[in-house]
This record gives structure tokens, sequence and C-alpha cells, in this order.
């Protein structure tokens, strides 16, 4: 696993604040998902909104911006909630090694690299596989299970 954070700015708080809030009533801004989890340190809930990936009806949380704080965070919890407040539903988590990653990454970068081009460890929808796996490492995946 990589240290690389991608930290975001002031105006991309601001924004992705709207859309959590907007996810959070249940309005979803082109799959864009509430997600909860417990801090690691404070042990109270921190909320993030996510882009929800799936796959043969299989979920998946992407970091692309790499190890963030919520990254960090469903590692240590082993388990998130997700949805409106209203309907939550709780989740387990399992991390996807890096050597799995390269079909789920491409399906990421191919719907939603017009949002997160910058904060993908250089990876664009037309990487290669070589490249994708070169970078796998820096982009924590995690499967939704339950």
């Amino acid at each position: 696993m990589s240290e690389r954070y991608d930290v975001p700015g002031p105006a991309t708080r601001l924004f992705n604040g709207l859309i959590r809030r907007l996810a959070e009533k249940g309005v979803s801004v082109q799959g864009s998902t509430a997600l909860r989890v417990r801090g690691r340190t404070s042990g109270e809930v921190r909320p993030v909104v996510v882009n929800l990936l799936t796959v043969d009806g299989r979920d998946y949380l992407v970091s692309p911006r790499g190890n963030t704080q919520w990254a960090r965070n469903v590692r240590a919890a082993g388990t998130v909630e997700t949805g409106p407040r209203r309907r939550a539903r709780r989740r387990g988590v399992v991390e996807v090694p890096d050597e799995a990653k390269t079909a789920l990454l491409r399906r990421y970068l191919d719907r939603w690299y017009w949002q997160v081009k910058g904060h993908t460890g250089g990876l664009t929808p037309t990487s290669s596989d070589a490249h994708i796996r070169a970078v796998a490492a820096s982009i924590p995946v995690f499967e939704m299970t339950g």
C-alpha cells in the first residue's frame, strides 16, 4: 500500500460537502453515495461522499485520491454505513488486493474519470493494464459485503 494522499482543497471540500448533503437525503449525483464510517482515533462517525462502483452485482468503494482519511477509517473499522440516514445499510468491507484491482480501476476510470482526473496517480481511462497495476497500490479499493 502506498502512502499517496491527494488532499482536497477548500473548494473541493465545499463542493463535496454539498454533494454529501444531497446524498444523505437520498439524491445521488452521478453515482454519489453517502458513506459513514467510525473514526479510527476519535470513534466519531465520519460522513463522506463516494462514488459506489457496482460490478457483477458486487459493490466497491474506491479512493482515487489515495490513502485518504476515510480509507484509513474504513480499513480500521471493517464496517461502513451507506445510503441516506433514513435507509442506512451497515455493511462489512474487505480490502481488495493490488493484483485484483486492474479491472475494477478501469471500470471506475471509465465512469468517473471526468470527476477525479488529476487525483488518480496519473491514470486515465486509456492507461495500459501495466500502468494500472503499477499505480494500484496507491488506490485503496474495498469490496462491501453483507
